[in-house]
């Protein structure tokens, strides 16, 4: 590879349906449009597959997990290899007795990479993030995935208020890292100064993240009115200084497609070399 190391990404941002088989579908079509709009990875939004669930207790969603690989991992390989693209999803998973909710990479060979299970799960039934109840603790550790198009690692929607998971990443080498997102405003906070305050708070983080480990963040959102909560989109990707780099509505669905030079992940840690200073004897972490 090149030293400059130019890669498109395709943050797929959509509303989701009732029926499971339209959002795959959709997404798939999404996936080939990010493509033809030269993305080389495409990343989609925490729990594409369905509408957000976790709002309400109700034993009846556990219908919704799978195996992950699965039957739908199956058909995004086949995606990933059609187009020549990387794609990075989220899925609520099934295995044995236990329930995650999990993120997957696929390279653009359609070869399966591997997942990350969330490790922090909201238990927050007031504002309609009850996720305790289906999902486990993740306990997969803070994998980093090597693509054709280079290192990534993945947390999910809650883990990025969270400092330890992207720091764990960027130590390992990842690049980009992404946050498959549901997150949004309960009915009728969005033009209310709390919204805006948390909206503001949630892209602050995640710069953040991007500006103290030195590398890409790629956070992807759902839109659109579900129950009780009005997802407020904004998927984007911030540069190694926090810059936002592109931005969607919070309103539309939108396929973002914003290009990174992976070079200057090098070049901004010649001035601001944060990984290699650190000082690991001053802190103690339990």
């Amino acid at each position: 590879m090149s030293s400059k190391r130019d890669i498109v990404l395709g943050l797929v941002q959509m509303s989701c349906a009732e029926e499971p088989a339209k959002n795959l579908d959709k997404a798939v079509s999404r996936i080939a449009e990010a493509a033809a709009k030269g993305a080389r990875i495409v990343a989609l939004q925490e729990l594409f597959g369905s509408r957000y669930f976790c709002q309400v207790n109700d034993k009846k969603f556990f219908s919704l997990a799978e195996p992950v690989p699965g039957p739908t991992t199956e058909i995004l390989c086949k995606a990933a290899k059609a187009n020549g693209v990387v794609v990075v999803g989220s899925l609520f998973e099934r295995e044995g007795d236990r329930y995650y909710n999990t993120a997957f990479v696929i390279d653009d060979d359609g070869r399966y990479l591997g997942k990350y299970r969330k490790v922090h799960i909201p238990d927050d039934p007031e504002n309609h993030y009850s996720e305790l109840f289906y999902f486990k603790p993740g306990d997969l550790g803070y994998p980093v995935f090597e693509t054709k198009f280079g290192k990534v690692g993945v947390q999910v929607c809650w883990d990025q208020w969270f400092p330890e998971g992207a720091r764990s990443l960027a130590l390992q080498g990842a690049e980009i890292i992404f946050y498959p997102t549901a997150i949004g405003w309960p009915v009728k906070q969005r033009e209310q100064e709390i919204g805006r305050a948390e909206f503001d708070a949630w892209v602050t983080v995640q710069r953040g993240h991007a500006i103290s480990n030195t590398a890409f963040v790629a956070a992807i959102n759902r839109t659109g009115l579900e129950g009780h909560l009005q997802f407020w989109g904004g998927s984007f990707v911030a540069d190694p200084l926090g810059r936002v780099l592109g931005q969607a509505s919070h309103d539309q669905e939108e396929t973002l497609i914003v290009s990174c030079s992976l070079g200057r992940i090098e070049e901004v840690r010649k001035d601001w070399p944060f990984l290699t200073c650190r000082r690991t004897d001053q802190y103690v972490i339990k």
